[in-house]
């Protein structure tokens, strides 16, 4: 029997900003939401490590269209907090989730080996964090049903370029297939 790599849940930029009264909504967030709180319970239930990451405008630059410091949007949503109350949230700044941020340090320190990811937006944040080269090292996988962006089109098309990199499965599979 082989030994199962140690995993971790990574949950990008879930963020006020990205729901209906936010200020850049997006698609399918409600279902989203709902299917991330589901997966959040399952790797808790599994000892599996959540990591939150929240994005921050880098005001030295001058006010973003969203996602501004001190504002609501920029807060993650309320039910991500509640789900994973333990969580450490990484700060970004870019869409990378590894570049100028503790998210390397975060997993060398949990001996994470492999990389479960979802979040908002399918085609940036998550894209970028899933194929960053301080991603690499790990096995990495997306939740497709825990990801959304814009548009279901959008969405779809990014997970099937991602697809040819890495793999794309859904909550279900991934926690009631460990070894998937």
């Amino acid at each position: 029997m082989t030994q199962s790599k140690r995993q971790a849940l990574i949950v990008i930029d879930v963020q006020n900003d990205y729901f209906p009264e936010g200020r850049f909504p997006l698609w399918n967030t409600a279902t989203v939401l709902a299917t991330t709180e589901a997966a959040i319970a399952s790797a808790r239930a599994r000892d599996i490590p959540i990591i939150i990451v929240q994005h921050v405008a880098d005001g030295t630059k001058g006010p973003a269209p969203f996602f501004n410091a001190g504002t609501p949007g920029v807060a993650v949503h309320p039910a991500i907090l509640a789900a994973a109350p333990d969580a450490p949230v990484i700060i970004k700044t870019a869409a990378d989730a590894f570049l100028h941020t503790q998210l390397e340090a975060t997993l060398t320190q949990l001996g994470v080996e492999e990389l479960l990811i979802c979040g908002m937006m399918t085609q940036n944040c998550v894209t970028h964090t899933a194929i960053s080269r301080a991603a690499d090292k790990y096995a990495v996988k997306v939740l497709g049903d825990c990801c959304t962006t814009v548009s279901q089109m959008l969405h779809l098309i990014a997970l099937n370029a991602l697809s040819a990199r890495i793999g794309i499965l859904t909550s279900t599979e991934i926690f009631s297939n460990p070894g998937a």
